[in-house]
C-alpha cells in the first residue's frame, strides 16, 4: 500500500502557497550590513521560524552570504538549525529553561542570561562538559519591563558572572520599547541606564566582548544605538540585531503621534516573500445577493466573483473581510464577504478573461501593484511581524535563488 506521502506526490495539491526569494534575502543582509558599515557585527535574527519565511533555508542562505551570528527565541528554535549543518554563532535571545543547560553547551549555543540562578546552572554545566570558557551574553532591563536585569539587581548578578570560572560574559544587551517613535523620551531613558549598566561593569572588571541594543528601526534611525562606544572610555565591539528588516520590512516611523517620512528614515530592503493561490470557482450573482457567513458583504449590482481556496486557517487575516484585496490578472480586486476558515471571495466583476485556475496574489507585487505585509498590518490594526509569522504551516514555502 503506498504512503501518504506516496499519494500526495502523485495528486494535485492544494493550490496555495508562499514563494520565499533567498537572494533579496542576502540582498536585505548585505543593505544592512552596508548601512551599519563593516566594523559592526550583524546578528541576523530568524526566530519564529525566520518570522514565518523557514529558519533553516533562510539560516543556510545567510550563512552563504557570510552571516556569523544569527538569533533565535530559545534550545528549540536552535536544534534544527544545527541539526541541518548550520555552523554560525546562535544567540538564545529569551535565556533558557533549567535543564536545557547541558545541551546548549554541547551545541555550543550563546544564551541570554539575567538572573544569578541562570549562570550558576550554565556554570556546572560547562564544567561537567569541560568546557573552558562557555560565552553568555548579559541583558539589562533598561526599561521596557519584559527580561533583563534592572540597574538596581546588576550587583548581585556580577557577583554571580565574576564566580562562574567556566562562563565568559561576551555579550551586554537591552531591548528597545520604542524605536520607531523619533521623540519617544523613553529611548534616551533606556540609553542612560544602558551606559550606567556598562559603567557597573566595567568597575567591576568585566568588559563584553559585543554590546547590542538595536533591532530593525534603531538601526534605521538611532546611529548612537550601534556605534562602537558612547562615550570614550567604553569598550566593546557594536553588534546590531536586524529582524524584520532581513525579510523587506520596517515599521513606520512616528513623532508625536503622526508618521514621519524622509529619505535618511527608508533602507531599500525588498520583501522576500509572495502568497500566491488560485481561482478554485466562478460564480455569478444577482444585485442585493448576500455573500459569505453572515451575509456582511450585499451585492450592488450583478456581480462575478472568485472563490479562493485561502482563509484564516492559512493565516489570512479576518480583519480583511470586505476591507482587503489582491492581485489578479494586473488588476486589484477586492475581498468581499467574510472570510472563513479556507475560502475566500474577490470580487472579479469587470476585470476580463478570469478563469478558474488563474493565478492570485494574495500578498506581494506584480507589474507596479503592490498589496504588502504593511498594507495588511494597516487594515486588520495589526503589524507586519504578526502578518508573516501567521502565515500558516500548511501554506507550503517555495524557495528561489532569485
Amino acid at each position: 500500500m503506498a504512503s501518504t506521502a506516496e499519494i500526495l506526490s502523485r495528486v494535485a495539491t492544494r493550490p496555495t502557497w508562499a514563494e520565499v526569494s533567498l537572494a533579496n534575502l542576502r540582498h536585505n543582509f548585505r543593505t544592512v550590513q552596508k548601512h551599519v558599515g563593516s566594523t559592526v557585527t550583524v546578528c541576523t535574527v530568524v526566530k519564529a521560524d525566520a518570522y514565518g519565511h523557514g529558519a533553516i533555508e533562510c539560516s543556510h542562505a545567510l550563512e552563504s552570504e557570510g552571516v556569523k551570528w544569527l538569533g533565535v527565541t530559545s534550545l528549540d528554535e536552535a536544534i534544527p538549525l544545527r541539526e541541518a549543518g548550520i555552523k554560525s554563532r546562535i544567540l538564545l535571545m529569551t535565556g533558557f529553561w533549567r535543564g536545557e543547560e547541558s545541551e546548549i553547551v554541547r551545541l555550543r549555543l550563546t544564551p541570554t542570561v539575567w538572573e544569578p540562578w541562570q549562570i550558576e546552572s550554565l556554570d556546572s554545566a560547562a564544567l561537567a562538559q569541560g568546557a573552558a570558557r562557555h560565552p553568555v551574553h548579559l541583558k539589562v532591563d533598561t526599561g521596557m519591563g519584559r527580561l533583563g536585569v534592572t540597574v538596581q539587581q546588576l550587583p548581585a548578578v556580577l557577583t554571580a558572572l565574576v564566580a562562574a570560572k567556566h562562563l565568559m560574559l561576551e555579550g551586554l544587551s537591552t531591548h528597545f520599547a520604542a524605536s520607531e517613535v523619533m521623540d519617544a523620551p523613553s529611548v534616551t531613558e533606556q540609553l542612560r541606564n544602558f551606559e550606567t549598566a556598562r559603567r557597573l561593569l566595567r568597575e567591576a572588571g568585566v568588559e563584553p566582548v559585543f554590546v547590542h541594543m538595536a533591532n530593525t528601526n534603531a538601526i534605521i534611525s538611532r546611529k548612537e544605538t550601534w556605534a562602537n562606544t558612547t562615550r570614550a572610555n567604553m569598550r566593546g565591539n557594536s553588534m546590531v540585531r536586524p529582524g524584520i528588516a532581513l525579510y523587506g520590512y520596517y515599521l513606520p516611523f512616528q513623532r508625536a503621534g503622526r508618521e514621519v517620512s524622509g529619505g535618511t528614515l527608508r533602507m531599500p530592503v525588498k520583501p522576500i516573500l509572495t502568497w500566491k493561490t488560485r481561482i478554485l470557482s466562478l460564480r455569478d450573482f444577482p444585485a442585493n445577493h448576500p455573500l459569505g457567513y453572515g451575509g456582511t458583504y450585499v451585492t450592488k449590482a450583478p456581480a462575478r466573483v472568485a472563490v479562493l481556496p485561502v482563509g484564516y486557517a492559512d493565516g489570512y487575516n479576518r480583519q480583511l473581510s470586505n476591507r482587503g484585496r489582491v492581485i489578479l490578472r494586473d488588476h486589484y480586486a477586492p475581498v468581499v464577504g467574510s472570510i472563513s476558515m479556507d475560502l475566500t471571495l474577490v470580487d472579479v466583476t469587470g476585470i476580463p478573461g478570469v478563469d478558474v485556475g488563474d493565478e492570485v496574489i494574495i500578498l506581494g507585487a506584480r507589474d507596479g501593484l503592490s498589496v504588502d505585509a504593511l498594507e495588511h498590518a494597516r487594515l486588520a490594526s495589526s503589524s507586519p511581524y504578526e502578518i508573516l509569522c501567521n502565515i500558516s504551516k500548511r501554506v507550503p514555502r517555495k524557495y528561489s535563488l532569485t
